[in-house]
């Protein structure tokens, strides 16, 4: 009898084995309209991604840059795995350390403007190692209530008190921090800095102000901010001018950076500490070098390059005029390379991106529990390397399957 068959619960009296029992779980799933699935592709090229032998225009993917396909980036690997083996084959603190790795620390710390970063595996790792090291049992930790799960799950991992403030309230975040005075050894303010499903900006100056007034630290994950905002595309510190005032930042190589990975970043003492407390730095094989490698070539694109992000923003201009002519209200700036389209209900939205797909357009279809019951959305994310037409035909598109909005 193999682990699915073992009886494992009782519902109604009936004991249940393990598979019975997550088939009803994934049955209500199925009802509800939240059920996911995979759906394997064979290439991806600049805009474009290819899913069951079929092209798609891609505006789902997080390539801000258009640099995941890049052959430049892909040749920088190549040329590190001719010189090297592919795994880490250990730990960093074992022997799973690169030259590559650390060239491309020190890379990433002079493009953020801080003395020194750390690599990780994800920018899940990079959240759930760094937070909990940071604060724990006797610390209180001050959330944005829209922050990405990573953040979340950080968050309680560190057993810190948790304080969730309403989104971008700064206001609200000064009143907790100052009826919290004296009660914790340290106070940690965390925030997405781009909201990954709404698009819009952290009040970063605000929050630094807040901070310094009341003694308490301020983490932000620049996910989506990194090699995006800015002249330079340093991120949100950048483009709110706060530069050398934000305690810890993480970013991720996955988005417009275009591989994979992440990085936490700030004072030398604090990469030195995570580096000895950090679990899930210290407890993980080592990424391959090519992939620093990789992540180094796309990191002197950024630099070189500062056309994309001119692009990536007049794309979302484009964007965003498009649906307010057709009467959509879109939340974030108006150059905001996140476009949330607001449907309420996860049918509607699972509809609506089908629908898409047979027209030739990769959109995500939002659903809880990514965002609350009711707030499903389409999330369409703008990339440097779409064309002007290819955002016009998506805008016909959108036009023909989205519900009218309210008044239009």
């Amino acid at each position: 009898m193999g682990n699915g068959d073992a009886r494992v619960g009782v519902i109604d009296g009936t004991s249940l084995s393990l598979d019975e029992a997550l088939a009803r779980d994934l049955a209500a799933l199925t009802r509800a309209g939240l059920r996911r699935s995979l759906t394997a592709g064979d290439s991806r090229r600049p805009g474009t991604v290819r899913l069951d032998r079929r092209e798609l225009i891609d505006f789902s993917a997080n390539d801000y840059l258009g640099l995941a396909g890049d052959p430049r980036l892909a040749g920088a690997a190549a040329a590190a795995l001719a010189d090297d083996a592919l795994g880490g084959a250990a730990a960093r603190l074992i022997s799973g350390n690169h030259v590559l790795h650390e060239a491309l620390e020190r890379d990433l710390a002079h493009f953020k403007r801080v003395d020194a970063a750390l690599l990780f595996s994800s920018g899940y790792q990079a959240n759930v190692g760094a937070i909990p090291a940071l604060v724990g049992r006797r610390d209180a930790i001050y959330a944005d209530a829209l922050n990405h799960a990573s953040l979340i799950d950080a968050c309680r991992l560190s057993h810190a008190q948790l304080r969730v403030v309403p989104h971008a309230d700064v206001d609200a975040m000064g009143r907790l921090l100052a009826a919290d005075r004296g009660l914790f050894r340290r106070r940690l303010i965390v925030v997405d800095g781009v909201f990954s499903m709404d698009g819009d900006l952290a009040p970063l100056a605000d929050l630094v102000e807040v901070a310094r007034a009341h003694d308490a630290w301020t983490y932000v994950d620049d996910a989506h901010g990194t090699g995006v905002l800015g002249d330079g595309g340093r991120g949100l510190a950048e483009h709110w001018a706060v530069e050398g005032s934000i305690d810890v930042v993480m970013g991720t190589l996955g988005k417009a950076l275009g591989t994979v990975g992440a990085f936490v970043c700030g004072s030398r003492t604090l990469v030195d500490y995570l580096m000895n407390r950090a679990r899930t730095f210290i407890f993980t094989t080592a990424s391959p070098p090519a992939l620093a490698a990789a992540a180094a070539e796309a990191l002197r694109i950024v630099r070189q390059e500062p056309w994309r992000r001119a692009r990536l923003r007049a794309n979302a201009r484009r964007v965003r005029d498009g649906l307010r002519e057709r009467g959509h209200a879109i939340a974030g700036p108006p150059d905001g390379h996140i476009v949330p389209v607001r449907v309420g209900e996860s049918d509607t939205a699972v509809r609506v991106g089908a629908a898409l797909r047979d027209r030739g357009f990769l959109v995500g279809a939002i659903r809880p529990p990514t965002v609350p019951l009711g707030a499903s959305r389409l999330r369409i994310t703008l990339s440097a390397a779409h064309t002007a037409s290819q955002i016009d035909l998506l805008l016909t598109a959108l036009a023909e399957t989205l519900p009218t909005p309210n008044g239009v």
